[in-house]
């Protein structure tokens, strides 16, 4: 694992207020915002049409997928996404839902969908509730950054769960609605019995992911600042914030992709030979340029 503190990371586990995303709240707050609306103005709840609780979850899950910045401006993501002319405004496509997922993993602001999906889910296949939280702790006391609560972390953690599971699936969903990425189908619910009590456990597996959309896929290599024109196999696998690591795609699924991508433009070469496997650029196009060709597409 990276040192975190060498990279000036905040670690944060709350500000949700406990309610994961739900499908609209993410057009309903880009809405809000666009229209010059501020969050602290006394009329939020009514231009929301939310409870004040949830008005700062809409907020905050905003910036957790990179709708927002941390100053409530709205990002060239946001825009291109979610404006009334924009790629998606709906989420009709489930494409835009690996996109968000892609985002709220690398912006790192929600703290805990970054840790699973580059750090944590390596160290334990399946893990619960419990492990995260030592996991979590033993974090905290070498990382800086790192306020640990147990309370805040286990409700960060249940927020987790609803957000990728099913309301069908999760039994502790209480108000019945599903998480906005549960259609992704990344988060895998194991119900064990251990000392004949049942426990509940989750995994995230490594498998192909033919469902990410190639251009979703290229897109998360085009926005990786990290990355240049020549990629190793290796570092699109394990790297943070990597197609491997964010979408648990595993080699051979990685290696599909590269060649399908390969096959559809020009600019992309995928080389395989005396032990050097690597991507390599011609050009490295903007990433936004990338997604119209995909929502492009009938």
């Amino acid at each position: 694992m990276e040192l975190f503190q060498e990279k000036n990371i905040k670690f944060t586990f709350s500000g949700h207020d406990s309610f994961h995303c739900r499908q609209f709240w993410l057009k309903k707050g880009y809405d809000f915002v666009s229209e010059g609306n501020s969050f602290n103005s006394n009329n939020a709840v009514v231009s929301l049409g939310v409870g004040k609780n949830m008005v700062a979850s809409i907020r905050y899950w905003l910036r957790a997928f990179h709708i927002t910045d941390t100053s409530d401006d709205l990002t060239a993501f946001g825009i291109s996404l979610l404006s009334n002319n924009g790629f998606d405004p709906f989420l009709e496509d489930d494409g835009s839902l690996w996109l968000l997922h892609y985002h709220l993993v690398k912006t790192g602001y929600a703290s805990i969908y970054s840790l699973i999906f580059n750090d944590y889910r390596r160290e334990k296949i399946e893990f619960n509730r419990e492990s995260f939280l030592s996991f979590a702790k033993r974090l905290s006391e070498t990382e800086k950054g790192m306020n640990y609560n147990p309370k805040t972390v286990a409700e960060d953690f249940d927020v987790f769960r609803r957000m990728y599971l099913s309301s069908n699936s999760d039994k502790l969903n209480e108000d019945g609605v599903s998480g906005l990425l549960s259609e992704l189908g990344l988060v895998n619910r194991i119900e064990k019995k251990i000392d004949n009590k049942k426990e509940e456990f989750f995994s995230v597996e490594n498998t192909t992911k033919q469902v990410v959309p190639l251009e979703i896929f290229l897109y998360s290599i085009l926005e990786n600042e990290n990355y240049g024109l020549s990629i190793s196999l290796n570092s699109l696998e394990h790297d943070r914030n990597s197609p491997g690591a964010v979408f648990a795609m595993s080699r051979l699924g990685i290696v599909e992709k590269l060649r399908e991508a390969q096959q559809k433009y020009n600019w992309i070469t995928y080389t395989d030979h005396a032990g050097v496997k690597e991507l390599q650029l011609r050009e490295k196009p903007q990433p936004f340029t990338i997604l119209e060709n995909y929502y492009g597409q009938d």
